[in-house]
């Protein structure tokens, strides 16, 4: 009898299929023409995006995804950029992943005509997994711990220098605790101060949160499963006090979860809701008041703000974002990238 309920208990939480007659959005393919996966993302409108990739890969549109052009530094074919932060069609920054100076930060001004290097890690046991900004100067990017406690990096002129914060700043890390480079979301920002990283790897899966543009940090717990393989992936904040993180166990995918969480409070305390996606999620977006998932298994959506989840897609993606204006943008293994309907 406890075996049935429990699977009558899951086959009730999981996001459930859409009804009939109701209308989802669907994934429109672009055609990339390349087979890198594409962890990092960047939406700038309904016409402009760039991912970026295995392969040294970086990708950017600007019509729309009818065509994409490739655009990544020359001279590094070893690299995989696990992520991608563009301010419009002609200014970005992207991140590099991998043990000691692999973890590097390119930065373009102008279209990708030119790529400069403004960042290169010295530190062998540091390991860059994503970055984001607050606004077009300041931004963070976040390391695996060091000695005990996470490292990230701070740039106040758009990217094109960085400098540590302080490690005084970070509470104690967990044994075996880290971030995931799965989609460039492991760091999020909203608003112009209020920052958060995701964690798992050790005991417990955490969310540190920083309220001073990333000087001090302060740690919560959630109910997410964290081991070598599960944590929170992915987080997203509509506004500086209400955000979502997602993520599971990537090892084990179908891994029936609860891998939602939900805050009102500054990521101070999270709470699973009473429904959530089927399996790990990688990836999040706020478009508006809907929060969209994706992740290897499917693409999910929940229109109140993560109580509630629908799947709408069965295709693989990693990553998605969403521009304020509410254009999305998705993508993942094997050049996919695509826009939503």
């Amino acid at each position: 009898m406890r075996v049935v309920l429990l699977v009558l208990a899951l086959l009730v939480s999981v996001a459930a299929p859409a009804s009939a007659g109701e209308r989802l959005p669907k994934w429109e393919p672009t055609p990339t023409g390349v087979t890198a996966q594409f962890r990092g993302l960047s939406a700038v409108s309904a016409r402009v995006a760039w991912v970026s990739g295995t392969q040294s890969t970086v990708l950017r549109t600007t019509d729309g995804g009818t065509t994409w052009r490739s655009v990544g530094p020359p001279g590094t074919e070893a690299l995989q950029f696990r992520d991608v932060e563009a301010f419009d069609a002609d200014h970005a920054v992207v991140l590099s992943i991998g043990p000691g100076t692999d973890s590097r930060v390119y930065r373009t001004d102008d279209g990708c005509a030119h790529w400069r290097q403004t960042f290169r890690n010295t530190d062998p046991a540091a390991f860059y997994d994503c970055l984001a900004f607050f606004d077009p100067w300041r931004g963070l990017a976040m390391s695996d711990p060091v000695d005990g406690r996470f490292r990230v990096q701070a740039t106040f002129d758009g990217g094109r220098s960085w400098r540590p914060v302080p490690e005084s700043g970070f509470p104690p890390a967990l044994p075996g605790e880290a971030g995931f480079a799965a989609s460039g979301q492991c760091v999020t920002t909203a608003g112009p101060f209020d920052a958060w990283l995701a964690t798992g790897g050790g005991a417990t899966a955490r969310v540190l949160h920083s309220g001073d543009g990333g000087r001090h940090w302060t740690a919560s717990d959630t109910p997410l499963p964290s081991s070598p393989s599960a944590g929170v992936f992915a987080l997203a904040f509509r506004t500086p006090g209400q955000g979502v993180a997602i993520g599971g166990d990537f090892a084990n995918p179908a891994a029936p979860g609860p891998a939602v969480a939900l805050t009102r409070d500054r990521g101070r305390t999270w709470r699973t809701p009473g429904q959530y996606p089927a399996g790990y999620r990688s990836g999040l977006a706020w478009r508006g008041g809907t929060v969209l998932a994706v992740g290897p298994g499917g693409s999910d959506l929940s229109p109140d703000g993560g109580r509630h989840w629908t799947s709408f897609d069965t295709g693989s993606f990693d990553t998605v974002d969403c521009t304020p204006a509410g254009s999305c943008w998705a993508s993942g293994a094997g050049g996919r990238v695509a826009r939503l309907r």
